[in-house]
């Protein structure tokens, strides 16, 4: 693995830190007006989402590590475990539903996922940031609400709540931003 100096630290890097590996989440150059410059960096452990903020002085060296992205395709999921397979190799693989948080509901058959993986082990899963899902309930149009932001609730077929556009009715495909949770555009 690369070492990379204290002051080389980037938003997004992977470093292995105390023992750990962490994302660097935010960065900030500092130098004050006694000593020398460092970089405030703000970590986020990708094993437990712990976060830490250390002090990176330029002459310091940390490990960066590169981590291996494998598209994959989602199949199922069972007590609480996801279950992928390459489509590569067409190896199966199970993940902890947690690795998704939030963005669980919004993960669908046959949809494929961002693994990424340090050697065996995988530390995140993303999904596309835009879906295609059907509306399941909401409120009927109010006739003369036609302001410019105003949004009824709505409760989607995976039992997201989020709020759409009034001119948006029941069984209607919508796009939504997995990212934000809000409506995007009609499918």
């Amino acid at each position: 693995m690369p070492k990379i100096n204290g002051n080389e630290i980037r938003p997004g890097n992977v470093l292995e830190h105390d023992g750990g590996l962490w994302a660097a989440v935010k960065v900030s150059h500092v130098k004050p007006g006694k000593g020398g410059a460092f970089a405030q960096v703000e970590l986020k452990n990708l094993r437990d989402g712990r976060k830490l903020n250390e002090r990176f002085r330029s002459e310091d060296k940390v490990e960066q590590v590169r981590l291996e992205q494998k598209d994959q395709q989602f199949l199922y999921e069972s007590d609480g475990k996801l279950v992928f397979m390459d489509s590569e190799t067409f190896e199966q693989t199970e993940l902890d539903a947690d690795l998704l948080g939030d963005r669980r509901p919004f993960l669908q058959d046959g949809m494929t996922a961002t693994i990424e993986y340090y050697g065996e082990e995988a530390l995140s899963v993303s999904i596309p940031q835009k879906v295609t899902c059907t509306v399941s309930e909401t409120e009927p149009v109010v006739k003369g609400q036609t302001a410019a932001n105003s949004y009824k609730p709505a409760i989607l077929d995976n039992g997201v709540r989020i709020m759409i556009p009034p001119f948006v009715g029941e069984g209607e495909k919508i796009v939504v931003n997995t990212e934000l949770f809000e409506y995007s555009e009609r499918a």
